[in-house]
């Protein structure tokens, strides 16, 4: 998955576990596709030797664990990872590490390094960079540093690369919004979601915004609406004709941008809301069902169709691009008008074994994919 090859040769083989443990570095990683619970695996390496030119070592602080990262390791995701290769004589098969965001702080620089410092807090651009590890070596032109000086927490810094740029970016290239227009989206409660909503009532943006019924629904419509959200309704609501009219009433008939991160059914029905020359933007699937539009929608109603994806605007921007983006999005954070999700933060300790460790990830993804997890997950490496 890496470049740098003394990574790869740092890490010990994937092998049974010992309830001893002599190394100061952890990382989590698996050898095959397939459910995370099953698949995902702890194990140990030693300190990274200095970096080479051109490179930085860096300790990770905090890394999420975002709903793409399960998909990569089921291997359904589009993007792949690269897999660790050389890590000993009698390796069967390659291991991947698992994470694609976290917050790091440079430790050590090699020659030719510029703009980084020991200290500086980075978060990686590359795409599946392996970020649940305590510590590695990257290139310094797959990281972007973080402004400090804005006082950003190190939870606000980790999952500040992926969800807050999603939704400021599909806010703002797709239609132009002005304060009193509206915009619909499914899937409210995810990370992102939350974003939008915070993003959007900064910006004098009204949101009208979908999720699963459950039986917490009143609290999480009440958490919600105090982020900004204009309201809150549940994908029943849709069915029901009353409130159709009710929303369109309320809406004037005229929602001009739909986010879409669940597909299926409910995204059909909920782009019924749309008004004319509107568009919807679709950036999950999380139901993994097809998504089927109605062919009135685009004759009469003329609306755009479109998808988006982060990893491919950090792709095909440049760098000045991409630190505008984080100066931006840490304004935001630390001007108050965007909070980070909520989260729990889960310690992969070295002063347990791997075994023990690698039970408490994989009870993590068994809740996670229950939906039994209503908190982001950032994880913590300490030796």
């Amino acid at each position: 998955m890496f470049k740098s090859v003394r990574f790869s040769a740092a890490l010990h083989y994937f092998k049974p576990f010992s309830t001893v443990t002599t190394s100061t570095n952890r990382a989590i990683v698996y050898a095959r596709n397939g459910d995370p619970a099953d698949v995902l695996r702890v194990v140990d390496y030693p300190t990274l030797p200095p970096p080479e030119p051109h490179t930085v070592n860096v300790r990770f602080l905090l890394s999420p664990i975002n709903p793409a990262d399960v998909n990569v390791v089921e291997g359904i995701y589009p993007v792949k990872a690269e897999s660790v290769t050389n890590l000993s004589s009698t390796q069967e098969k390659p291991i991947f590490v698992g994470g694609n965001e976290g917050l790091a702080e440079v430790v050590k620089t090699g020659d030719g390094v510029a703009g980084l410092h020991e200290g500086d807090w980075v978060v990686m651009t590359r795409q599946q960079a392996g970020t649940w590890c305590s510590e590695r070596n990257v290139q310094m032109e797959d990281v972007l540093k973080i402004p400090k000086k804005q006082g950003l927490t190190e939870a606000e810094a980790a999952t500040i690369t992926v969800n807050p740029p999603t939704a400021y970016n599909m806010l703002h290239e797709f239609v132009s919004l002005r304060p009193g227009d509206w915009l619909v989206q499914n899937g409210a409660n995810s990370a992102v979601g939350q974003a939008v909503i915070q993003i959007a009532a900064s910006e004098g943006i009204k949101t009208l915004n979908f999720v699963r019924n459950r039986d917490d629904f009143g609290a999480l419509r009440e958490y919600l609406l105090e982020l900004g959200a204009s309201d809150v309704m549940t994908y029943d609501d849709l069915s029901d004709k009353s409130k159709v009219e009710c929303i369109r009433a309320m809406t004037t008939g005229n929602i001009r941008l739909g986010l879409n991160c669940v597909g299926g059914r409910e995204t059909a029905v909920m782009a019924r809301l749309l008004g004319e020359d509107s568009h919807l933007v679709s950036y999950g699937a999380m139901s993994k069902q097809p998504l089927s539009l109605s062919s009135s929608l685009f004759i009469f109603r003329n609306i755009t169709a479109h998808g988006f994806w982060q990893s491919r605007w950090y792709r095909d921007r440049p760098r000045d691009e991409k630190e505008t983006m984080m100066h931006k999005m840490a304004q935001l954070i630390s001007g108050k008008k965007l909070a980070a999700p909520a989260h729990e933060i889960v310690t992969i300790s070295t002063r347990e074994s791997c075994e023990q460790t690698t039970n408490k990830v994989n009870s993590i993804f068994t809740q996670l994919s229950g939906g039994r997890y209503g908190k982001k997950i950032l994880l913590k490496f300490r030796s």
